[in-house]
C-alpha cells in the first residue's frame, strides 16, 4: 500500500509539474503572436466599419451571421453523411465543435447517445488493439524464425518499435492526403491528423468543411471516415501496448499486499493456538501444515492448469520460490520417491505415468509445492 500511495503521489506531482511547464512554454510561444494578430484584426475591423459606414451594432450583427454561416460552408450538415461524421466525433470523443445539435431533443439524445457510445467505442478499440498486437507478435515471431535468428522470441522493445512506426506511417499518409485534398500545408495536415487521432479535436482544422464537400465528393467523405476509424485503431493498439502495462502496476501491488496480509493472518492464528494443539501426531501436523499452505495460496495466487502429479522438471525452481514456507521435514526428495506412479521424465516435463497423468484446472500456482502430500483429489482433464 505504501508503494501504491508513493506512486500515486509521484504521478500527481509529475502531472502538475508537466502542466506548469507546458503553460510556460505555450505562453512564451503564443502570447506575442496572439497580441499581434489581435492588433491586425482590430485595424481591419475599423477599416471595414469606415469603408461601409457600419455602426458597432451593425458590425456585431454581421459578425454573428458570419459565425453561424461557417458550419454550412461544407453543405447541409444534418444529412446522413454529415450526421455520420458528427456521430463519429461524439463516440470517439474527438469533438471538433464544427457542428452541434441546436434542438432540445437533439441535445438530450446526444447526451444519452454519448453515454452509451463512448464506453462501447473504448472497449472496441481496446479489443482491436489487443488483436492487432497479437497478430503483429505472431508475424514478428515467424519472421525471426524464417531468418534463423538465435532468439525468436518477440520482446516488448520489438512491439513498441513496430507500433511507433505504424503510428508515424498512419500520420504521414493522412498528412499527404489531407494536404492535397484540403489545400493545407504538410505541417498543418500532420497537425490535424495528430489532433484527430489522439482525440484532442480542437476544431481549428476540420476536414470536409469547404465547397459542399459532404454532398459533392462521396469518395473523399468515405476516405475521411475510414481514415479516422483506422487511425484510431492503430493508435489505440500502440497505447494499449505502452500505457496499459503501467496501469497494471497497481494491480500487481494489490496482489502482493493481499499475499502478505494472508501470510500475516496465518501467522497470527498459529501463535494464538493453545499449547495442547501442538501435541498432535506428526502425520496430523504435516496434514495441518499442508492445509494451511493450501489455504494461503488459494487466496492470493492466480490460477492455471497443471499436471495431476504436479511434478515438473523445474522442481528446484518451485522449491526455491517460497523457501520460508516449506518445512525441512517435507523435503522434495522424500515425496518425489514416494510418488506411486513415477516414470521417466517425458518430453513435456511431467514425470508421472502418461496413463495416470491427468490435468487439474483452477489450482493455484503456489500449490505446486503441496502436491507430494497427496492433498488433492484427481479428476480427468478439463
Amino acid at each position: 500500500m505504501k508503494r501504491q500511495n508513493a506512486r500515486t503521489l509521484a504521478l500527481i506531482v509529475s502531472i502538475l509539474t508537466y502542466l506548469v511547464v507546458g503553460a510556460a512554454v505555450f505562453e512564451t510561444l503564443e502570447s506575442k503572436q496572439e497580441k499581434g494578430h489581435k492588433r491586425r484584426l482590430d485595424a481591419r475591423k475599423h477599416e471595414l466599419m469606415r469603408k461601409y459606414n457600419l455602426t458597432k451594432e451593425n458590425f456585431e450583427e454581421l459578425e454573428l451571421v458570419v459565425l453561424h454561416l461557417k458550419p454550412h460552408k461544407a453543405g447541409v450538415q444534418w444529412k446522413f453523411a454529415g450526421s455520420f461524421y458528427f456521430a463519429i466525433t461524439v463516440i470517439t470523443t474527438i469533438g471538433y465543435g464544427h457542428a452541434a445539435p441546436s434542438t432540445d431533443s437533439g441535445k438530450v439524445f446526444c447526451m444519452f447517445y454519448a453515454l452509451l457510445g463512448i464506453p462501447l467505442t473504448l472497449v472496441m478499440f481496446q479489443s482491436l488493439g489487443e488483436r492487432i498486437n497479437t497478430f503483429v507478435r505472431y508475424l514478428l515471431h515467424q519472421a525471426k524464425k524464417c531468418l534463423a535468428m538465435r532468439h525468436s522470441e518477440v520482446s516488448m522493445a520489438n512491439m513498441v518499435t513496430v507500433g511507433f512506426f505504424s503510428c508515424m506511417s498512419t500520420l504521414c499518409v493522412g498528412a499527404v492526403a489531407f494536404s492535397h485534398c484540403e489545400g493545407w500545408s504538410f505541417l498543418n495536415a500532420f497537425y490535424y491528423c495528430f489532433i484527430t487521432l489522439t482525440t484532442i479535436g480542437f476544431g481549428d482544422y476540420v476536414a470536409l468543411q469547404r465547397d459542399d464537400t459532404l454532398q459533392k465528393d462521396p469518395r473523399y467523405v468515405a476516405f475521411c471516415f475510414v481514415y479516422i476509424l483506422t487511425g484510431l485503431t492503430v493508435v489505440g493498439a500502440f497505447l494499449n501496448l505502452v500505457v496499459l502495462r503501467f496501469l497494471t502496476m497497481n494491480t500487481e501491488d494489490e496482489r502482493r499486499d493481499a499475499k502478505q496480509r494472508a501470510l500475516m493472518s496465518r501467522g497470527e492464528v498459529a501463535r494464538l493456538l493453545p499449547v495442547s494443539a501442538s501435541t498432535s501426531t506428526p502425520v496430523a501436523d504435516d496434514s495441518a501444515k499442508a492445509k494451511d499452505f493450501k489455504g494461503v495460496y488459494t487466496e492470493v495466487l492466480h490460477f492455471q492448469t497443471i499436471c495431476s502429479c504436479l511434478w515438473y522438471r523445474s522442481k528446484e525452481k518451485l522449491q526455491g520460490s517460497v523457501p520460508t514456507m516449506i518445512p525441512q521435514e517435507l523435503a522434495f526428495s522424500d515425496a518425489y520417491s514416494n510418488c506411486p506412479h513415477y516414470m521417466e521424465t517425458s518430453s513435456t516435463g511431467c514425470v508421472c505415468s502418461p496413463r495416470q497423468c491427468s490435468s487439474i484446472s483452477s489450482i493455484a500456482t503456489g500449490l505446486h509445492i503441496l502436491s507430494p502430500f497427496r492433498m488433492f483429489k484427481r479428476r480427468s482433464s478439463v
